[in-house]
């Protein structure tokens, strides 16, 4: 397709799961009513960001894929001819191994492709090592394959990774999209809020420019717990610039029209993957180059 037209949803979370995915659900309505072909949903959007502790009574929110959260996003996406991007959910995979996952699914309702988070952070607040395990697929990187083409799917964390953007990209994906859920500490000085804010910005709309693609973030809204999520979804197009954003405050749908033309036309002018010399990366595969 030469265009196409995709909605970030950003909402705040309740502790009420249900409550939750019934927003979802209303919000992809709306998205596909106003003429989104293609719907993306936020890191873990059916629950408040359980991970600011280490809490073992949080493993009762995961499931299986498929499971209740999946089944709902497939009807939806075959209800409103939509490709729908899953945002994240708490996968139970077996006994003892979790993940943070995306689900994609095509305009008819069908599995697209998944994506288990790879890069797993371990902070204070975003303790996810507790919970995820880390992807495992080969390639770990891809390129899900939709009616709409192809697109990436990182998951926050993943999104400071320059490595995960180009081989999502080097894989054929023409958008990346990354499923967030960032925040502020409430102790934060409006100067740090304004820093951190700013370079998560600024790295994202890097991959767009050092890859030449569209990148779409789409974070959450709210104060939970010790955490105030500041929002900012946004779309950058091949160049960086951004042509689509939501307040840092605000439940928003995010609409924007991306001209899938401007990838081959920066790709010609700023030719990158032309001139990148693939013979000289193998250190790359080392953790530090003593």
């Amino acid at each position: 397709m030469s265009s196409i037209s995709l909605a970030l949803i950003q909402m705040s979370c309740s502790p009420d799961t249900s409550a939750n995915l019934t927003k979802a659900l209303d919000r992809i309505a709306e998205a596909a009513s106003r003429g989104a072909q293609l719907v993306c949903l936020q890191e873990l959007f059916r629950s408040q960001y359980f991970c600011q502790s280490e809490d073992d009574t949080c493993f009762a929110l995961a499931e299986p894929i498929p499971g209740p959260t999946t089944e709902a996003l497939a009807k939806a996406a075959a209800a409103h001819r939509v490709v729908l991007i899953g945002g994240s959910i708490f996968e139970k995979r077996t006994d003892g191994l979790y993940h943070n996952v995306t689900v994609v699914f095509d305009r008819d309702g069908s599995l697209a492709g998944i994506y288990r988070k790879m890069h797993i952070p371990d902070d204070p607040c975003y303790y996810e090592k507790f919970y995820f395990t880390p992807g495992d697929a080969d390639p770990g990187f891809r390129a899900i394959d939709t009616s709409l083409g192809k697109i990436g799917v990182l998951i926050c964390w993943d999104q400071w990774y320059p490595e995960a953007a180009r081989l999502a990209a080097l894989n054929g994906a023409r958008i990346l999209f990354y499923p967030t859920a960032i925040g502020w500490h409430l102790a934060d000085s409006p100067e740090t809020k304004r820093e951190q804010a700013d370079a998560w910005e600024l790295i994202q709309r890097s991959h767009a420019v050092a890859n030449g693609c569209f990148v779409c973030a789409v974070n959450r809204v709210g104060a939970e717990s010790n955490l105030d999520f500041w929002g900012g979804s946004f779309v950058a197009d091949p160049f960086g610039k951004i042509i689509a954003k939501a307040s840092h405050d605000h439940e928003e749908i995010v609409f924007a029209d991306c001209d899938l033309s401007r990838i081959d036309w920066t790709r010609r002018h700023w030719p990158f993957l032309r001139d990148r010399r693939v013979d000289a990366y193998g250190n790359l595969t080392r953790r530090f180059l003593d």
